[in-house]
């Protein structure tokens, strides 16, 4: 069961980043496009930039799934690093159960929003603009799947808990990427073995 709860979720974030980098690329270009019509052509478009910003709206909030996935947020490190390994799961459950709360209220609100300003139309284009506002729930129901998955892998031992896995794991490899430089001492030894194996 658990499998297929993140199996499922893998899917729904894989979905949702793809979404966001397309909602990029689409803002970045009707940004440019924007820009040659206004400044080169000397006619200014009127619904790039409409499009342009309920696109970075929806690649905010769609890339917030594969942030709160990642474990990629704003986190304080020092706290991880003060507790004892065995008790990180607590404080990733507490900041989970915040996340949850945080992102039911964005879910409630934003489909309330979404509903209510469904007859209002984005300027010059003639669409609802509950397009752009159905973000904010779509995006959010989507970061709460994601940290419920993360949560559940933490707690049944398929993944890490804290930064200071990931802190290890970079030593690790740094330690044997890098072979570890010569001290003075060392060379001294070495050239005075050196001398007493000539004479």
């Amino acid at each position: 069961m658990l499998e297929r709860f993140l199996g499922l979720e893998r899917w729904t974030t894989r979905v949702a980043m793809i979404g966001a980098v397309a909602m990029l690329i689409v803002s970045v270009l009707l940004g440019f496009y924007q820009v040659l019509t206004r400044f080169v052509f000397d006619a200014p478009s009127t619904w790039s930039e409409v499009i342009s910003r309920s696109a970075m709206i929806w690649c905010v909030f769609l890339g917030a799934a594969a942030g709160f996935r990642g474990g990629f947020m704003m986190s304080v490190e020092v706290i991880y690093k003060l507790l004892p390994q065995r008790r990180l799961i607590w404080i990733e459950t507490l900041i989970a159960l915040c996340c949850v709360v945080a992102l039911w209220v964005l879910i409630q609100y934003g489909a309330a929003m979404t509903w209510r300003v469904r007859t209002q139309m984005l300027s010059g284009l003639g669409i609802s603009i509950a397009w752009a506002y159905a973000a904010m729930p779509v995006g959010s129901a989507l970061a709460l799947l994601s940290v419920l998955a993360r949560l559940a892998a933490q707690w049944s031992g398929r993944e890490a808990v804290g930064v200071t896995a990931g802190a290890e794991a970079d030593d690790a490899t740094e330690a044997t990427s890098v072979p570890p430089a010569p001290t003075a001492a060392a060379s001294d030894a070495a050239s005075l073995h050196d001398k007493e194996a000539r004479s």
